[in-house]
């Protein structure tokens, strides 16, 4: 007798789009945001003050959720909880109170020189989307980061050790803090959550930020096969995620990472 045909229903594949379909709808709500460094942006309403507070929480954000924020609301208050005006109009006097700013390996020198950038990219243009200009036929946001990276450490007195703090692919970074910042700035996700302020990018075009909890839950689940964490490594995590949804696969993003801190499984 032949066997008969496996209905669709029951193609693993299928199984794992609906099981990872409704941990995105569990984790990508507004309560995600209270213990998340996404919680910073959150608290201004000026697409620039929100951009600023954006980058620094995406960039800080190693280590525990609740010191990231905690560091990120103490350098926001040196800033007088006024990014883009502090960014723009600041004094040498102010730029003393950052002088003793430190997270982890991120010190003064890192900051002083992220004011100056943020300064001057405020002071030729409105936003911060210019840095990251992709082409429609770009598949990732790739060549974006690269560009990003060669732009921001554009000004004379740059200094090498800030380096470590902006990842690049061209080095073969996973730059996970980098595409979280691009999700918080283009993913208009109908709940509150990420910003969806920037348009010259589409969803489709983001990759997964590939951080030790999303890589743990996401080779579990087999979404990954490459055995080192690396830039590689996150194209090849967000391309399994862009068949169960093209149009937006980093939305997956939180389903992986909830199931990692939320639910443990990045302790398995």
């Amino acid at each position: 007798m032949a066997k008969a045909k496996r209905s669709r229903k029951d193609d693993p594949t299928n199984e794992l789009k609906a099981f990872l379909d409704a941990k995105v709808e569990q984790f990508n709500k507004p309560g995600f945001i209270e213990n998340d460094p996404i919680s910073i942006p959150h608290r201004f309403k000026k697409k620039q003050d929100i951009e600023i507070a954006a980058l620094f929480a995406a960039v800080l954000a190693w280590g525990q959720r609740k010191t990231i924020i905690n560091k990120c609301t103490e350098l926001l208050h040196l800033m007088d909880n006024d990014p883009h005006a502090f960014v723009l109009n600041h004094s040498e006097q102010d730029l003393k109170s950052l002088m003793h700013f430190k997270h982890r390996t991120f010190n003064a020198t890192d900051t002083l020189y992220f004011i100056e950038f943020l300064k001057h990219q405020y002071t030729h243009f409105s936003s911060l989307e210019e840095l990251f200009k992709v082409e429609k036929s770009d598949v990732t946001i790739e060549n974006a980061l690269v560009n990003f990276h060669e732009r921001f450490f554009s000004l004379p007195d740059a200094p090498a050790r800030t380096k470590k703090h902006i990842s690049t692919p061209a080095r073969g970074s996973t730059c996970k803090r980098l595409s979280m910042f691009l999700r918080w700035m283009v993913r208009d996700d109908k709940q509150g959550v990420d910003f969806g302020l920037w348009k010259s990018i589409q969803p489709a075009q983001l990759v997964c930020p590939c951080d030790l909890h999303v890589d743990r839950v996401a080779r579990q689940l087999k979404l990954i096969k490459r055995k080192q964490t690396d830039w590689l490594t996150a194209l090849e995590l967000t391309d399994a995620l862009r068949a169960f949804d093209p149009i937006d696969p980093v939305k997956y993003d939180f389903a992986l990472f909830g199931l990692g801190i939320e639910e443990g499984w990045s302790k398995q």
